[in-house]
């Protein structure tokens, strides 16, 4: 009898435990939904609404014409070859930089404390805010560091470059050291077993197992950097006209929408809101990009 009654009431505290965790269950799935559907509401907004001020600025003069003074018609071929510019100087400084700390974490420095302390401050620099790094920039190579001195570089395209190099190397680094570790060990051990030297392991083994995840996280630093305006505000500064030369002030199409944004003329925002059209169109296809590599590297993975 008291066996009976002992398991019958540990049967209803299990039935009162599990309809507890039902309800708190389907309580945080309501909320966890909610909270998504709230965040994609304010982004569809902010997509929608970037389509119907920017669409209608989308044509050929915003790409052969250069930006305009007040009230008068023009584009952004100026802005938008600086921002491919400094784009692709960025990458060039920042990408081989990258791949070279990133192999050094996962094949020499994986299981060294000195290894683990680099891991800390890539990430602390893979977090750090742009316009930090900008700033930083600005006093290494744009300031001058005497009155009477001269500033390494000054306001140019190159100081912008720079700028946006130091947010393309964390991610680079992060990329290839993960990417490298997911490399089977085996596949070190065989060649390095027949004789081959590690450097050339490296090279020609894990790089071409590595090279899809390595190229997408260049491809989201891509995406990152396209965007960005206040480290440029700092370095690049801008510049009304169009130019080749690096290491002057360089237009870029976030520099443009910065300074023609909220300015009052009309044409200067239709271009501002053009260029964000522009600018989001290019990132979305980046980032597409980015995740079709991913997505194919994991499946060749598994």
């Amino acid at each position: 009898m008291a066996t009976a009654f002992a398991t019958d009431a540990r049967t209803r505290a299990a039935d009162k435990l599990y309809r507890r965790r039902r309800v708190v269950n389907v309580i945080a799935l309501a909320l966890a939904c909610a909270a998504a559907v709230f965040g994609l509401a304010f982004l569809g907004w902010i997509l929608w609404t970037l389509l119907v001020k920017g669409l209608g600025g989308v044509n050929l003069d915003l790409f052969i014409r250069d930006q305009p003074p007040p009230m008068e018609a023009g584009g952004l071929r100026n802005a938008i070859f600086g921002s491919i510019a400094m784009c692709t100087m960025g990458l060039l400084i920042g990408t081989p930089l990258g791949i070279a700390a990133g192999t050094w974490l996962a094949e020499y420095g994986n299981k060294r404390k000195f290894g683990t302390v680099v891991r800390f401050v890539n990430d602390i620099l893979l977090s750090a805010p742009s316009i930090v790094l900008g700033l930083f920039v600005y006093a290494v190579f744009v300031a001058k560091p005497t009155p009477d001195s001269n500033a390494l570089l000054g306001f140019s395209a190159l100081s912008g470059a720079i700028a946006l190099a130091f947010i393309v190397l964390p991610v680079v680094v992060r990329t290839t050291d993960e990417m490298l570790r997911l490399v089977p060990g085996q596949m070190r051990e065989a060649a390095l077993s027949l004789g081959v030297p590690q450097w050339k392991v490296i090279v020609q083994v894990l790089y071409k197992s590595a090279l899809p995840g390595i190229v997408t996280g260049v491809l989201l630093a891509l995406a990152r950097i396209s965007g960005e305006t206040a480290p440029l505000l700092f370095t690049a500064f801008g510049n009304s006209f169009w130019t080749v030369d690096v290491t002057g002030p360089m237009a870029a199409v976030s520099i443009v929408m910065f300074n023609f944004a909220g300015k009052g003329y009309e044409n200067w925002e239709h271009i501002a809101w053009a260029g964000a059209l522009v600018l989001t169109a290019f990132v979305l296809l980046v980032s597409l990009v980015a995740r079709a590599l991913l997505l194919r590297n994991k499946i060749s993975h598994d």
